[in-house]
């Protein structure tokens, strides 16, 4: 398959592609083969306020976006919705080459994006506030506004899954966007910002400015005409983030952070294959750079051997190559997070864990690692407490339901978890117990545009997807009226 063409590379503030007030560009790199696919306008400071100015301006009261019908709202994000699934042969391409993942994944992605940004046009008429029967002789409501400008900052693992989702639920509810892109992947936001201008967003509506997280990212959010951050990220970088919007002007905050997510393995699971499959899945998706990624997989000690000996066999069989050809597994993103990832292989075994399988890069080109398995892991082990983002599964015995409960949620993270069981005690006690935002029984990843996503603890807070998720774009506002006499 040819590369695709790269078509945008500057960026996009007003609905115009511009170059940078510095004139700067940063290289993007293919991660398969590490040498530069294109050079892409470094914006810092000076383009983070003429975006958040043209935002501003698209907000400003009596705008074309601001008087526009939710109905309409809806009907551009359907319109956007139709060009992104009208161009997914090229996005899958383009999305490949700059991250790495293999293009029949980079399609699914897009095909799940295309569903969420649909969801959220059917959503943009249905935000609305109630009535309220107060005491005494007033007319009392609620109304639902958009919380204006807002910055958003996504991460290179899911680069067109994240701007959908943070740009169809902000769009939906009738704010403005400033996105920062990841610098490791930003050429389809271009790409799907000048998507964005020809379903007819009015200009200023949505900006796009690539560049570095420490620069761009923090201009962002320490801006003070920025209303709302939206973050998706590390959990070290996602406090950083809080930082600064409490710094600034107390901006509104929400954070969709690391994990270490466990799924845990009785020995009534039922059918063990499908077991070790979905425990597979769950850790190897995306190369293992998802932040849900089941990462910790707790199996009963009574089918604790038999599952590794699967979970090893299935891992050997996995398929690693160029992402264009019929595999399973692409590269890494870039080369500090290769270098990452094997150097927590490293410390999984000098700390004692068994490791099964793989444990080493894959080939001497490109950002390849063998699909790993460490079976004995113990819950003090770097590899146990850390998130690895990388294609290795760590395999930990339990005894019982109250063991399990409390070493998997002795952890700073709670961002997901699951459970394979057959028991319906077993089911509703661990899905109770657990501490993390989505819990999936007898499944895994099993994220959909209707199911609320987000963190507890220091995997963040706020919801995104679903019903609660636009509702992370609106103020509540309470109106009052007297009136002379109230009558039911």
């Amino acid at each position: 398959m040819s590369q695709p063409e790269i078509k945008f590379t500057k960026l996009f503030i007003n609905n115009e592609f511009v170059d940078s007030v510095s004139g700067k560009t940063f290289p993007t790199i293919n991660p398969c083969t590490e040498e530069v696919i294109c050079e892409i306008s470094e914006g810092d400071k000076a383009d983070i306020d003429l975006a958040v100015a043209a935002a501003r301006q698209a907000f400003k009261r009596g705008s074309v976006w601001r008087t526009m019908d939710a109905s309409h709202r809806g009907r551009l994000l359907n319109k956007f919705a139709d060009l992104i699934e009208r161009d997914i042969e090229y996005l899958s391409q383009l999305e490949t080459l700059d991250n790495g993942k293999p293009v029949v994944n980079s399609k699914g992605d897009i095909e799940f994006s295309i569903k969420c940004v649909r969801y959220f046009a059917g959503v943009a008429d249905k935000i609305h506030g109630n009535t309220l029967p107060i005491d005494g002789n007033f007319f009392s409501l609620t109304r639902k506004e958009p919380v204006g400008v807002c910055g958003q900052i996504v991460p290179w693992n899911y680069p067109i899954v994240m701007l959908c989702w943070k740009w169809a639920t902000a769009l939906c509810a009738g704010c403005t966007v400033v996105l920062k892109p990841s610098e490791l992947t930003s050429l389809t936001a271009l790409y799907i910002a000048s998507l964005a201008k020809e379903a007819g967003f009015p200009p200023g509506v949505v900006n796009v400015v690539p560049g570095y997280g420490s620069i761009a990212g923090a201009a962002l959010a320490e801006h003070m005409d920025v209303d709302k951050i939206a973050f998706t990220g590390s959990t070290v970088v996602g406090k950083l983030i809080q930082a600064a919007c409490a710094k600034s002007n107390l901006k509104r905050c929400t954070l969709e952070l690391g994990g270490k997510s466990p799924l845990v393995v009785f020995d009534d699971c039922g059918d063990l294959d499908a077991a070790v499959k979905i425990c597979h899945d769950s850790v190897f998706e995306n190369m293992g750079q998802c932040c849900c990624a089941a990462t910790r997989t707790f199996v009963q000690a009574g089918i604790y051997d038999e599952f590794v000996s699967k979970a090893v066999e299935l891992a050997r069989q996995r398929k690693v190559g160029s992402p264009w050809e019929d595999v399973d597994q692409g590269p890494q993103v870039d080369k500090k997070s290769h270098e990452k990832v094997l150097g927590m292989i490293q410390s999984g075994i000098e700390e004692g864990a068994k490791l099964e399988c793989g444990g080493a890069r894959h080939g001497d080109k490109g950002y390849f690692i063998q699909p790993t398995v460490f079976s004995g892991v113990k819950d003090d082990m770097r590899i146990a407490k850390e998130e690895i983002f990388g294609p290795v599964q760590s395999i930990f015995k339990f005894e019982t339901m109250e063991d399990v409960i409390e070493r998997v949620n002795n952890t700073t993270y709670g961002l997901a978890a699951g459970v394979l069981t057959k028991n319906i005690d077993n089911a509703l006690t661990f899905a109770t117990a657990v501490e993390a935002g989505s819990v999936w029984v007898n499944c895994y990843l099993a994220n959909m545009p209707q199911t609320p996503f987000g963190g507890y603890k220091q995997s963040g807070y706020g919801r995104e997807l679903g019903p609660e998720g636009a509702l992370e774009y609106v103020e509540n506002k309470t109106i009052t009226i007297a009136v002379p006499q109230k009558n039911s």
